[in-house]
């Protein structure tokens, strides 16, 4: 699974390079986040289905499905990850996964791993140190008379590195990848899914207060 991650402060020059995205006007990119939670916005990359250009939109971690009318509050069933073996076939996310992929921008995520009595916080990023994009699926339903645009995480089995920590990992595009994912056949996805090399990754242990969602800063993210 993938419950928290982190993004440092990414210019909008980096994104367009990216992502193609052309910047707003008179609008800052996002700002750095190290402890993003469930249940909180943030920014998500998606094909604008009128404009059919990229564009950044901010949209609520945990995805709600475009057929479901009723409050939010009742909506009961987990969904800020999505498996990625059953995610085209799930009622809550197939559609979606055919005409609503979207990339989520991070520099890295935390997982827990369970030592005995205690859990373990680990951060995960890339050994190179940049930020790079989760695969996911983003959706829009109409509740209260407005509308509320969210996002999934998809999740797949973990490498050499993870397996150490967790039974999952976040699906992780190259970017050579992101033109596909958003575009491309959702029938012939399926080795965009397997888990990112291990020597390209690395962990290491950080501070238990991120489990608190309430403690922010870039000091979450340092080893200890």
């Amino acid at each position: 699974m993938c419950g928290r991650f982190f993004r440092h402060g990414v210019s909008w020059e980096e994104y367009r390079d990216s992502l193609d995205i052309i910047p707003p006007e008179n609008v800052d990119p996002p700002e750095a986040k190290y402890n993003i939670a469930p249940m909180t916005i943030s920014p998500v990359v998606r094909r604008n289905l009128d404009t059919h250009e990229m564009e950044m939109f901010p949209s609520l971690w945990g995805l709600v499905p475009s057929w479901w009318n009723k409050p939010l509050s009742e909506k009961k069933f987990s969904t800020f990850n999505a498996r990625v073996e059953t995610a085209h076939e799930a009622a809550s996310y197939r559609g979606a996964f055919r005409h609503k992929r979207c990339l989520i921008p991070v520099s890295g995520f935390y997982e827990w791993s369970r030592q005995g009595n205690s859990k373990i916080p680990f951060a995960i990023g890339l050994r190179n140190r940049r930020w790079f994009c989760f695969g996911g699926l983003w959706d829009c339903a109409h509740i209260d008379g407005s509308e509320l645009n969210t996002f999934t995480i998809l999740t797949t089995q973990p490498n050499d590195l993870m397996a150490g920590i967790h039974t999952r990992m976040p699906v992780i595009i190259h970017p050579d990848n992101y033109a596909r994912w958003i575009d491309g056949d959702y029938r012939k996805m399926d080795d965009l899914f397997e888990p990112y090399p291990t020597d390209e990754m690395h962990a290491w242990v950080v501070d238990p207060k991120v489990g608190n969602v309430r403690n922010q800063g870039p000091e979450l993210i340092e080893e200890v």
